[in-house]
This record gives structure tokens, C-alpha cells and sequence, in this order.
């Protein structure tokens, strides 16, 4: 598959969107509402769900976070695919 590779740069040149890829490395498979209480506890970020669902919205255009409905919830899930063909290039 063909990656945007600015939307990728795009997506990691914002602090708080590593942190969500931080988080969703760690334990893959966050909610929304699980994912901000990581982000306000563990790194004392003073941000809501609708700026965390904004930054989200950025990192699903570039395919490095991906969702899917679980009942009434949406999971959230790191997709490393386009990092690792991105690195693939330069690396191999």
C-alpha cells in the first residue's frame, strides 16, 4: 500500500498525537474515554475528548490509528504499518 508520507510527518510532528501513539503502543485497544483519562493521569495533559477525538481524526488520515465499534463504544487502535514501510525505505 502507498502511504502519505506528509500526512504521516504531519501526524507525528504534534506532541499530544505521540502521546496517543504512546498510550495506544502500550496498551492497544483504548475507548476514547479510556484513552483521555491516561492522557490527564499519566501525563497531566489538561485536554478534552473532543481535542483528543480532533488529534484522532488526524492520525486515522494518516492510517496510524485505526477504530472500530465494540457494543456502544469506539476502540482505538495503532496501526504501525505506515511507520514501518515509511522507515523501510530509508533503513533498508
Amino acid at each position: 500500500m502507498n502511504w502519505d508520507k506528509d500526512a504521516i510527518f504531519k501526524a507525528l510532528s504534534d506532541s499530544t498525537r505521540r502521546l496517543i501513539l504512546d498510550e495506544l503502543s502500550e496498551r492497544n485497544e483504548l475507548t476514547l474515554y479510556e484513552l483521555t483519562a491516561r492522557l490527564i493521569m499519566k501525563h497531566d495533559l489538561s485536554i478534552s475528548r473532543q481535542a483528543i477525538a480532533k488529534h484522532l481524526t488526524v492520525l486515522e488520515e494518516a492510517k496510524l490509528v485505526k477504530s472500530k465499534k465494540s457494543g456502544k463504544y469506539r476502540v482505538l487502535i495503532f496501526h504501525k504499518e505506515p511507520l514501518k514501510n515509511l522507515l523501510k525505505g530509508w533503513l533498508d
